[in-house]
């Protein structure tokens, strides 16, 4: 080599003939022309690969990458927004050239990149391990990362396998990061994040443990809330029952009192007839012409007298009777009980439709998760509860109270030996016993009833006309 320095120094046309050789190979070659130079055909592809880079990255084609363009590539062909990339590129170059961008990837540390390094990168960043393989077979390592990103057919389609446009394209943007900026870098473990993970997880399963909890006190608070409403329910067609029974009762009533006037028009039509069989006698004793006749008559009229006056004895014992106007006052008595009776259920009955539309209320209100919240935290439920005892209690008290007034009303009927639950109705009675003009004005407003609340019981016929005295049966 030395030799040939000295023969070409000694010799000027020989030297000129060997650099215009020299020059036009590098014109022909534009590896030469490079530094470092390329030392192996990968290096030529790694080159060209560049070229086609700095050739897309260079809008205005005069031979340098601006910082405009840069930024310009990164958002527009890269889809990246991180623009502050283009300093790793540039540093305190605004002008790249392609032989600066060429001693920029031969000293970067992908350059040097293994085959283990490129396929770690492959996994965890480009994330398609199904090409691994193919990275693995054509033994890829970071000098050929350029022909990738500059999305060569011959090398990613050809060799690789790479068919899948979706593919190449994640291939080709994330080369270009690796080739262009560097190595990727993981951001920074943020403990924050996993602390704040951990609180939400925890809040998230302490919230779902506490929800179900509620959600099944509430169910058995419902459930208990159910059966007292059953209760009520029962309570209530016990008191329809208890209704009907003093319907029926009412309806016995009548019928007894029909066939008590019957047996009376009975009993006074015999009273007739015996009397007009002692006036028959009478006269056939006054007109008897013997001492015997006239004395047999007299015992025949004395016998059909005694018989008479056993039947009207017998008569009077079983219809004994009562002045009348005690009769119409234990009919007062019983219409202002039944007044009273009628406010008490009256209350009672709204109390049992308050407590009603509350727990539909509240079942309403279970059918969404908020409402079960909002159940489980409110007091609702124990004013439900209170408001079905309450009920359940005004029920119970006036089914007592009707009972104990059907009852004591029945034996004094059947004591008395009148109607007292049939009568001519509260106004008339008042009418009749509050004749005095000082008490006119008082007696409605003791006795009377709110307006709203009626009289459940029918009005009862006027009682019967009292029996024939004895003088009048014996005459």
């Amino acid at each position: 080599m030395i030799y040939l320095c000295l023969i070409l120094l000694h010799d000027k046309n020989l030297f000129d003939v060997f650099f215009n050789r020299l020059i036009h190979r590098s014109s022909t070659d534009p590896c030469l022309g490079m530094f470092p130079p390329c030392m192996s055909e990968e290096d030529r592809y790694s080159l060209e690969a560049l070229r086609t880079i700095h050739r897309k990255i260079d809008d205005d084609q005069d031979g340098g990458i601006e910082v405009e363009e840069s930024v310009e590539f990164i958002i527009e062909d890269m889809k990246q927004q991180q623009t502050n990339k283009h300093s790793h590129l540039h540093r305190e170059d605004q002008h790249i050239t392609i032989e600066e961008l060429w001693r920029g990837w031969k000293l970067s540390e992908v350059h040097n990149w293994t085959q283990a390094d490129v396929l770690s990168w492959l996994r965890d960043f480009v994330e398609l391990p199904q090409y691994e393989k193919n990275f693995k077979d054509f033994r890829v390592n970071g000098n050929a990362l350029p022909r990738i990103a500059a999305n060569e057919p011959a090398f990613l389609s050809g060799q690789l396998k790479v068919l899948d446009q979706r593919d190449k394209q994640k291939f080709n943007i994330k080369a270009l990061d690796v080739v262009l900026f560097g190595p990727p870098t993981r951001p920074p473990h943020n403990y924050l994040k996993d602390l704040l993970l951990i609180v939400s997880t925890l809040m998230g399963v302490g919230g779902l443990w506490f929800a179900q909890v509620q959600n099944k006190a509430s169910k058995v608070h419902i459930s208990k809330m159910m059966k007292d409403l059953e209760s009520l329910q029962n309570a209530e067609i016990s008191l329809r029952e208890l209704q009907e029974q003093l319907e029926r009762a009412q309806e016995e009533k009548r019928n007894v009192a029909e066939e008590k006037q019957n047996l009376e028009e009975k009993m006074r039509d015999e009273i007739m007839g015996a009397q007009e069989e002692a006036h028959r006698l009478h006269k056939l004793r006054a007109g008897a012409v013997s001492e015997l006749s006239r004395l047999r008559y007299a015992e025949e009229e004395l016998e059909q007298v005694r018989g008479a006056l056993k039947r009207a004895e017998k008569d009077m014992m079983a219809c004994w009777s009562v002045p009348e106007t005690l009769q119409l006052w234990l009919q007062l008595t019983y219409e202002v009980e039944v007044q009273y009776y009628n406010v008490k259920k009256h209350s009672a009955e709204l109390q049992l439709a308050t407590a009603k539309e509350e727990a539909e209320k509240i079942k309403k209100k279970r059918s969404s998760l908020m409402g079960t919240f909002h159940v489980a935290h409110s007091s609702s439920l124990d004013d439900v509860d209170t408001k079905i005892l309450e009920a359940k209690n005004a029920l119970s008290e006036v089914t007592a109270c009707l009972r104990e007034r059907l009852h004591r009303w029945q034996q004094i009927e059947r004591l008395c030996g009148f109607p007292v639950l049939r009568n001519s109705g509260l106004a008339s009675l008042t009418a009749t016993l509050y004749s005095d003009s000082s008490w006119v004005a008082v007696a409605p407003l003791c006795l009377g009833a709110p307006p709203s609340v009626a009289s459940d019981v029918p009005d009862m016929a006027p009682p019967p006309p009292p029996l024939p005295s004895l003088p009048t049966l014996i005459s």
